[in-house]
């Protein structure tokens, strides 16, 4: 005889509920970039847009990162932390391979026994990090999920590669999302072309620094001209399929923010979907540079707190980057 499982009792809709960043207070303008590279400032912003970023301190560790970003990211929800059921964090530059930092997290935030791990999709991490949120809630296995990108990227950058020396900056970005009378999220657009995987990779892996077949610590390393075709003729498309997907037309969004990689991907994507004028465009790359899976929601909270954009807004985000992995979806502003 076969058993009855019982169906699942979540919410059928979830939306962003609150969000919250943090970035380092230490700013490096491109002068500093510039003592390490034969380049200039004026090279610099022509080709990302980048002025400056922010790098963290000693004490700015990823975990720290992340328990300021979670811990604006609940109270703008008006929740409580006991009340989160779930942490998913994406990172790349949290170099204790186990046990994940979300259990810590979710331990330090005060979250008990929420279900906790990490993700590694790169700058895609906080799209992956929504879609598995909203199923969460769809499943009832939690009724709050902390979704956070926290980056150091200043400890994989290597300073004399002229190609990124100038990219990647330092922060964390969180949101929580919950249950909703209505669609907040959007169905998710994601996936991966791993034949492009080494388009954006790591110098070398862990162990050939540890065997010392190489001196030089591990950094991120990509073929520019190839990140940008792919990025601006292939991103494009997914954006359209998330728009399409969500039954929303170019005309019908507020805000569109796009992992914050370089200003001239964003403003070619703008053209490419044909963005009307009254669309705010996230262009938090020029003070922050590329910070990997915080990139959208940092950039998300900083439109909301100068008025930019407003809750309530609709906002198509997508992320892109190292696999090659992406995600998009259009989403409720909180």
């Amino acid at each position: 005889m076969t058993a009855k499982i019982n169906p699942t009792k979540g919410s059928p809709y979830s939306r962003i509920l609150g969000v919250g960043g943090y970035r380092p207070t230490r700013i490096v303008p491109n002068e500093e970039i510039l003592k390490h590279i034969d380049s200039s400032d004026e090279w610099i912003r022509s080709r990302s847009g980048i002025a400056a970023r922010h790098w963290a301190g000693p004490d700015e560790t990823v975990a720290e990162m992340t328990l300021e970003a979670a811990g604006k990211a609940v109270a703008d929800a008006g929740i409580t932390p006991e009340q989160v059921g779930a942490v998913i964090i994406s990172t790349v530059s949290h170099f204790k391979q186990t046990p994940s930092i979300a259990t810590e997290i979710a331990d330090r935030m005060g979250a008990g026994k929420a279900a906790a791990f990490d993700i590694n999709a790169g700058c895609a991490g906080f799209g992956y990090g929504l879609a598995l949120a909203k199923g969460m809630i769809a499943d009832g296995s939690a009724e709050y999920v902390l979704v956070v990108g926290s980056e150091r990227l200043s400890d994989l950058t290597d300073l004399t590669d002229r190609s990124t020396a100038f990219l990647f900056g330092d922060g964390a970005g969180a949101v929580i999302v919950g249950p909703a009378t209505e669609p907040g999220i959007g169905p998710c657009i994601w996936g991966s072309e791993g034949d492009k995987a080494d388009v954006i990779s790591q110098t070398v892996p862990w162990d050939a620094y540890r065997t010392g077949e190489v001196e030089k610590f591990p950094a991120i390393r990509q073929e520019g001209q190839a990140v940008f075709r792919w990025a601006v003729y292939e991103m494009a498309k997914v954006a359209q399929q998330a728009l399409d997907a969500a039954g929303v037309a170019p005309a019908d969004l507020d805000v569109f923010i796009p992992h914050q990689a370089n200003m001239r991907i964003i403003d070619s994507m703008v053209k490419t979907l044909k963005l009307p004028e009254h669309v705010t465009v996230a262009r938090d790359v020029e003070t922050t540079g590329n910070t990997s899976a915080a990139s959208i929601p940092l950039a998300m909270e900083r439109l909301l707190a100068t008025g930019e954009a407003k809750s309530g807004d609709t906002a198509l985000v997508i992320g892109f980057g190292a696999g090659l992995v992406y995600a998009a979806t259009v989403v409720t502003l909180p």
